[in-house]
């Protein structure tokens, strides 16, 4: 029963961090045709495209917590487990326990960045603060705190997700520096 139980909720949060990456390269997508136009806007037509500057900021907050869970999820984050990975051929229950305690201490952190944005969120949702140049150029700032907030809960559940399921060792993978010939 519980073992289907964390299956099923592996699965919806497998396909929420697709889905949340999906839209992090949407936002990235954005970006880059918005700053093509602004780059044709300054050279073709001396007149740059208001807010920029703001764009891009609230983009890079926006791209990496869409995307934080789907890399969580597929063991990509920016870590050094090389001592780890040499450790594992000689003590590969260790090794699976200290990954574990990462994992937890990672969890951990998440839901703290989430716990700590949610009421930032709620406040930014009441108050309807935008940042910006008034008068220019403003975007609000809740969107930012929403997905600061979402991104790491969800960051959170995959970590403890993996802390519940043992999924301790990524699988290592390996390309082909050049072409081998037939043999």
């Amino acid at each position: 029963m519980l073992k289907s139980a964390v299956a099923g909720l592996s699965r919806v949060a497998n396909t929420l961090a697709i889905a949340t990456n999906a839209m992090g390269t949407l936002v990235v997508l954005a970006l880059v045709i918005l700053l093509n136009a602004d780059v044709i806007a300054r050279g073709v037509f001396s007149s740059p495209i208001r807010g920029t500057y703001e764009m891009v900021q609230f983009s890079v907050v926006l791209i990496v917590f869409l995307q934080l869970a789907d890399v969580v999820r597929v063991d990509r984050l920016t870590r050094s487990d090389g001592f780890l990975n040499l450790m594992h051929s000689r003590r590969p229950g260790l090794t699976a326990n200290i990954r574990r305690i990462i994992n937890a201490i990672s969890a951990i952190f998440m839901a703290l960045i989430a716990y700590v944005t949610f009421p930032e969120f709620l406040h930014m949702w009441d108050t309807n603060d935008y940042f910006g140049v008034p008068g220019l150029f403003t975007l609000p700032w809740w969107p930012v705190k929403l997905v600061i907030t979402v991104g790491s809960a969800l960051a959170c559940l995959i970590f403890v997700l993996k802390v519940v399921t043992a999924q301790d060792r990524p699988q290592l993978i390996r390309t082909p520096e050049h072409d081998e010939p037939p043999t």
